[in-house]
């Protein structure tokens, strides 16, 4: 028998998510680190154990104040900074190599901060998913548990908190296993801190605005629940008991895209996982996907990925032959 999954299950089903913890900051005031922009498929994350921090991602909405609890990633991998903001000239910071991450101080004298640093790591085309998905700042408060939201929500971050606890501890010892425990931890994070995001309904935009919106989450469930589905928008909105036009402008409103696109971009970043399987044809994994012409799951497919389906198929080839052998352990 089929089991039954909710769309968020379902979204990171499909995809291959890793994540890296990598430093621990140790800071007293005056104090900064400043992150480039980010490679491809990867998405910074930071974790605000202890003090206060003010995040800056230039050209992406005003600073914005974080405190103990606080988890932020950046889903677009932006350039960012975080400061105590004081304006004081930063103290400067060395690092030094524990067993399993990197630890970086200062002799700052001033209030203290302790976070976790570190990324989440997605292969393509899932990457652009997530990066076109969700907002380019997310901010996940989980301390103190809002006793305001919903039972469920309020299970969610404590959940989240007792992640967090452990992943401090974690980076506190020097456990044997430590460093895969705290990258399994990471992708864990992930996963519960998007988790913790849709049902709290912080998320002014994005997939999880979607999620968070009841009047429009019945549309997301059906899309990712049967995206193989000739879904049409009347029927989306009538799942969502309203009209086909007040279904576009709110997924519009929320999203920047209408269900339709959603539904295409699903479909492509199953397509594109089916066609690294081999011995499968591209019909096959076109009709598996919802296309019953092979023509239009083409042009889809080039649309939104900018190769064909060929093209594809051979370059993920290549890339596993190319690949080291120890690879996948990384």
């Amino acid at each position: 028998m089929a089991l039954s999954q909710d769309w968020l299950s379902r979204l990171l089903g499909m995809m291959t998510v890793r994540g890296q913890l990598e430093l621990r900051c140790s800071y007293g005031a005056p104090w900064e680190v400043i992150y480039g922009e980010s490679d491809p498929g990867e998405m910074p994350y930071h974790i605000v154990l202890s003090g206060s921090a003010v995040l800056e991602t230039p050209g992406r909405g005003t600073p914005q104040q974080l405190t103990a609890g606080d988890i932020v990633m950046l889903a677009h991998g932006s350039a960012h900074a975080l400061r105590d903001g004081s304006g004081a000239r930063p103290k400067r910071a060395r690092e030094r190599a524990a067993m399993n991450l990197t630890i970086s101080e200062n002799k700052g004298s001033g209030p203290r901060l302790d976070m976790l640093c570190g990324r989440i790591i997605l292969a393509p085309p899932h990457d652009r998913l997530i990066s076109a998905y969700l907002p380019a700042r997310l901010v996940t408060r989980t301390s103190p548990v809002n006793n305001s939201v919903g039972e469920g929500t309020h299970g969610a971050q404590e959940q989240l908190n007792g992640l967090v606890a452990l992943m401090r501890a974690e980076a506190s010892a020097d456990n044997l296993g430590g460093f895969a425990m705290m990258n399994a931890l990471s992708a864990a994070l992930f996963a519960l801190t998007l988790r913790v995001a849709s049902e709290s309904g912080e998320a002014p935009v994005g997939l999880l605005a979607v999620a968070g919106n009841p009047r429009l989450s019945p549309a997301l469930a059906a899309i990712a629940g049967d995206p193989a589905r000739p879904w049409t928008l009347p029927e989306l909105a009538s799942l969502c008991s309203m009209s086909r036009a007040t279904l576009i402008r709110h997924f519009q409103d929320k999203l920047g895209r209408s269900p339709n696109d959603l539904l295409t971009d699903i479909r492509m970043a199953l397509a594109a996982n089916g066609l690294k399987r081999p011995g499968v044809s591209t019909e096959a994994v076109a009709e598996a996907v919802g296309y019953q012409s092979v023509a239009a799951f083409r042009r889809a497919f080039s649309q939104r990925l900018g190769m064909t389906p060929a093209d594809w198929r051979r370059a993920q080839q290549e890339k596993q032959l190319a690949a080291p052998p120890s690879a996948e352990a990384q």
